[in-house]
């Protein structure tokens, strides 16, 4: 979810009702994995865990996202959300690798399993975390793709098929007896939380080291501008993101020497094209009318027979 400042009420409402029933479901997961002797139930809880982690993370990211821009934080708090889904996707990939641990060490002596007991809470955990991932995916909608709440909401997705899971492997061992399936099922949740988490960490890094946003490709931004009318050339280009979905983007574009009234008409022309194509809508673009020697930016020789503009955004 891209936050604005209208759009903070809901998704705040929803990631509280969820951290609430998160935290009285991970009380009944260990005791019910202590009890039935489960380590896919005790597995369940340390993921849920970190779905707390991850919830209560986005909850102060909508909160700081939404914060107006400042004196000394000029682009304000766009980037809250990108470190929470950093530290929880980092919480998911640590989790995995305890839980890898604990079912090898599981798979070599396994333990009597109370099937029953764990069918039960499992069925209880797909209805809670369907519906908790119902709650975010709606309360984010038109702007679901920001990493932060998609972060939370791969937890709870994740969470509803490991505990679907749960379901299958405690009636498989409650028809043939063989309680492997228990580790080998902590196995299989181990590899989802861990797939789901460096794929969030692969993200967030790119947008911290300021890489071109995910899915954009800059031949294709460079290739738009320069179809543009009035558009002789484009260098140094540069985009990347402020926040998940928010995207920036400098370049310098050189031009006929023209009005300043022709060349507003190709700014405007490049900034909705950018907009448009590519959701890009913080933009500083430099004109130049004449050929510029190009070395870690770009420097005009001075005369005065010649405009420097600069049109920022």
């Amino acid at each position: 979810m891209h936050v604005h400042n209208h759009g903070v009420a809901g998704p705040t409402r929803v990631l509280k009702i969820s951290v609430a029933v998160t935290i009285c479901y991970i009380a009944l997961l260990v005791v019910a994995g202590i009890r039935s002797h489960s380590l896919a139930l005790l597995s369940e809880a340390g993921h849920n865990l970190s779905d707390l982690l991850a919830l209560l993370l986005s909850l102060v990211a909508v909160y700081l996202q939404a914060r107006p821009p400042s004196a000394t934080k000029t682009y304000g708090y766009h980037r809250a959300g990108v470190l929470a889904a950093l530290v929880n996707s980092v919480s998911l990939v640590a989790v995995s690798f305890f839980i890898f641990y604990e079912a090898f060490r599981r798979l070599q002596h396994p333990e009597h399993v109370h099937a029953g007991t764990m069918m039960a809470v499992a069925a209880a955990g797909v209805a809670m975390n369907g519906i908790i991932a119902l709650l975010l995916y709606r309360s984010s909608a038109g702007s679901g793709a920001d990493v932060n709440i998609r972060s939370a909401l791969l937890h709870e997705l994740g969470d509803t098929l490991s505990t679907a899971a749960v379901i299958a492997g405690g009636w498989a061992i409650m028809v043939t007896g063989n309680y492997w399936i228990d580790p080998a099922l902590s196995f299989g949740i181990g590899v989802l939380i861990l797939w789901s988490g460096f794929g969030i960490v692969r993200e967030t890094l790119n947008i911290l080291l300021e890489g071109t946003p995910r899915g954009m490709k800059l031949d294709r931004v460079e290739s738009a501008i320069r179809e543009i009318e009035g558009v002789n050339d484009v260098h140094d280009l540069h985009v990347w993101s402020i926040g998940s979905e928010t995207h920036a983007l400098s370049c310098h574009i050189s031009i006929a020497d023209i009005p300043p009234s022709v060349s507003e008409r190709i700014l405007r022309d490049v900034k909705e094209r950018l907009h448009h194509e590519f959701r890009i809508d913080h933009t500083t673009i430099q004109f130049e009318h004449v050929n510029c020697e190009v070395a870690h930016g770009c420097v005009l020789p001075v005369s005065e027979n010649h405009e420097h503009q600069h049109h920022n955004h």
